[in-house]
């Protein structure tokens, strides 16, 4: 065979005429757009309000370094952003497939959403954050939280491409790698600051392009509770199961339920195995298990007193065709029902000092 391959070589040799150069190969990483890295930077800049516009960034890496007195807004997705040695800055950052990185950041005011977040070598951070994984703060101090809270008709677009979920976000479960005996590095923000006066919409030509909003009812992602101490003991968990209108009904459901005076205390989107519905359902696993295979499930916790049967009146009036269920465990009463079999809500009577429950 390697003597077939070589006469072929051969002739194609002697059939190219003597003065024409043999053409290199193409491979498809050379047909690639190629990037120029000073497109997808702001650095060394003072007193100026710069962005990037939907479509402008798409999914590449980005950094800014350097900036002064600027107000940043990035309205697009990334692959990561790294943030370095920025004082007295307004940013506003997309969708993050990865992380998200400050280093030696003052004085700082954030909102952004991202699948990983760390803090190192920062001081006086305000950061409203969607985050999927637990944030990490190092070495910094006075980093304060409050969740995401933001809309712009591309954004909800640009969290599928960044892949990640608007339920899943641990905006409040801040780990601190450097934790200082007898004081604490980061705290939570109010729970009734308003994003627009840390984070405000852009003012600039270019940037007012983007319809953006602030307000608490158009914000992309669930606006949760998070660690904050619960106003009462008793709390509700609403499991709906993946179908065409799951995402819609989601929302429905909390505007409903925080629009009577209960609150959302957290989200989660997640595919369940069979033994997890056995974990998390008990005997009823069975009726529940073709439905786990259509896809990821999405929780939500709320909570208020009569949270159970306030949940399950909206349901009612929202979804037809509810059924009802109830079974009971040690140390809880658990009280669920299925609205068009697309929905479970357990009801928790715990004591307050127990914590936040622990997600399946």
């Amino acid at each position: 065979m390697g003597c077939f391959f070589s006469k072929r070589r051969k002739a194609d040799r002697e059939s190219r005429p003597e003065n024409e150069e043999e053409l290199p190969k193409q491979y498809s990483w050379d047909q690639r757009e190629k990037v120029d890295p000073k497109d997808y930077m702001f650095s060394g800049l003072k007193d100026e309000t710069v962005g990037r516009l939907p479509g402008t960034v798409a999914g590449q890496q980005f950094l800014i370094q350097d900036c002064e007195n600027c107000n940043i807004y990035i309205f697009d997705h990334s692959a990561t952003i790294t943030i370095d040695d920025c004082t007295n800055c307004i940013i506003f950052l997309g969708p993050v497939k990865g992380s998200v990185f400050f280093r030696n950041c003052r004085d700082c005011k954030c909102t952004l959403a991202c699948q990983q977040f760390r803090v190192r070598d920062c001081r006086k951070l305000e950061v409203f954050l969607c985050c999927a994984t637990q944030p990490i703060i190092e070495s910094s101090s006075n980093i304060k939280f409050g969740c995401f809270q933001w809309y712009y008709p591309e954004l909800a677009f640009q969290f599928k491409d960044a892949g990640l979920s608007i339920f899943n976000n641990t905006w409040s479960n801040i780990h601190d790698f450097t934790p200082v005996s007898g004081e604490l590095n980061w705290s939570l923000l109010p729970e009734d600051a308003v994003v627009q006066d840390y984070v405000p919409v852009p003012t600039t030509e270019e940037l007012k392009a983007v319809r953006v909003s602030t307000e608490a009812n158009r914000s992309i992602v669930p606006i949760s509770r998070g660690h904050r101490q619960k106003s009462s003991d008793e709390s509700c968990l609403v499991v709906l199961f993946a179908g065409d209108y799951t995402i819609a009904n989601a929302r429905k459901l909390i505007d409903k339920m925080v629009g009577k005076g209960f609150f959302l205390v957290q989200t989660k989107e997640v595919s369940m195995k069979p033994e997890d519905a056995e974990r998390v359902f008990r005997e009823k696993a069975p009726d529940f298990l073709p439905l786990l295979n259509k896809g990821p499930v999405i929780a939500l916790e709320f909570n208020g007193d009569d949270a159970v049967e306030g949940c399950q009146l909206i349901v009612n009036e929202t979804f037809n065709g509810t059924k009802v269920l109830y079974q009971k465990a040690k140390r809880q009463h658990l009280e669920m029902w299925t609205a068009s079999t697309t929905s479970l809500i357990y009801r928790w009577e715990y004591e307050v000092q127990c914590g936040t429950r622990t997600w399946y």
